[in-house]
């Protein structure tokens, strides 16, 4: 699990998950270039904490929904390290809604974020890596997309069309050394969960065969080792990291 010297791009790394795994990688020696929406304080924060690990850090505000601002955050990634290892695509918004209120702003705004912005990143990435003749892609997908989920349509069409892209591009790249894998996260430990009332905590735990919410540390952990040489005969392939709640 060294990655000492490797670079890593993260996107949506300024918080959550996102600032989870950006710290991991960085515990592992991996330097990193994270993308970010617009929570500038947020960003700055996740800045301080990979530099007081001791990790080259720099953060690059956008939407991974604009190709130019894709192309800018890997730019800024080659500039700096002049070589990209690892990509993480984490960035992912929500606009939860049942299908028959659900606006086609909203559907178009979730698959362009989740989906094709996660499509932009590869694009942007695989020629570097395939000259590298390395790389390690990660994508976030979600147990959403394996299961469904009352009034997520959007969402569990863009995480389960993730799952898609995950194995088509791992077999466009394999033969470059180019692992392509995704994790599937289930219910995570958020603000947005810590403010639930007790009755629907409980019914939510109950759903999950551990007992217990997942944290964005759990998530972290099984990037850091798809991201490693560890799992260098590891391709192609969705790990949950759920609880058991999709077995």
């Amino acid at each position: 699990m060294n990655l000492t010297g490797q670079v890593a791009v993260v996107t949506g790394g300024s918080r959550g998950i996102g600032r989870a795994v950006c710290l991991e990688l960085a515990r592992y020696g991996a330097n990193i270039v994270f993308s970010y929406a617009g929570n500038t304080a947020a960003a700055e924060e996740t800045l301080s904490q990979l530099r007081a690990l001791g990790a080259k850090a720099t953060a690059v505000q956008g939407s991974v929904a604009d190709a130019e601002a894709v192309a800018a955050l890997m730019k800024t990634a080659m500039d700096e390290f002049s070589r990209i290892d690892i990509l993480v695509n984490n960035a992912g918004i929500t606009r939860d809604s049942l299908l028959m209120t659900m606006k086609e702003s909203d559907f178009d705004a979730v698959l362009d974020t989740n989906l094709k912005g996660a499509f932009l990143c590869m694009k942007a990435v695989s020629r570097t890596m395939m000259k590298q003749r390395y790389g390690r892609i990660i994508n976030l997908s979600s147990v959403v997309g394996l299961r469904g989920n009352i009034g997520q349509v959007n969402y569990a069409a863009s995480k389960a069309g993730l799952i898609g892209m995950t194995k088509s591009l791992a077999r466009e790249l394999a033969s470059r050394n180019i692992t392509v894998n995704a994790v599937a996260p289930g219910f995570i430990s958020t603000d947005m969960t810590d403010a639930l009332p007790e009755s629907a905590r409980q019914s939510l735990l109950t759903s999950i065969p551990l007992g217990r919410l997942g944290t964005p540390e759990d998530i972290a952990a099984a990037v850091a080792f798809l991201a490693s040489q560890s799992s260098g005969y590891i391709t192609g392939q969705v790990l949950c990291v759920d609880g058991g709640m999709a077995m």
